[in-house]
């Protein structure tokens, strides 16, 4: 399953990692996990943020797979399920009318 994974870092620990070099490190672990079709990465509310789109076998693997930026960025995530157009079209063909 496709999900759209929103994330606002905490500054403060961001900062913290930015400082030490800790990074690329990190991220490069976690969008290797990951794998996304697309990553964003932009200001947002004065702090900073990311939009990974990423494709799922199963939603369990969303656990261990979103708990770094909690963990390790100190970050409030959102992850909401999404589709392309070609599968909205899909679906929509479904509806009855």
């Amino acid at each position: 399953m496709r999900m759209m994974i929103h994330g606002e870092m905490d500054t403060a620990t961001s900062n913290h990692l930015l400082a030490t070099g800790k990074v690329p490190e990190l991220m490069g672990r976690i969008m290797g996990a990951l794998k996304p079709e697309a990553a964003y990465f932009y200001p947002f509310g004065g702090r900073r943020a990311f939009t990974l789109v990423c494709d799922l076998d199963q939603e369990s693997n969303l656990v261990a797979l979103v708990e770094p930026f909690w963990t390790e960025l100190g970050a409030d995530v959102t992850v909401t399920p999404c589709m392309t157009a070609e599968e909205l079209q899909a679906g929509l063909s479904q509806l009855p009318g």
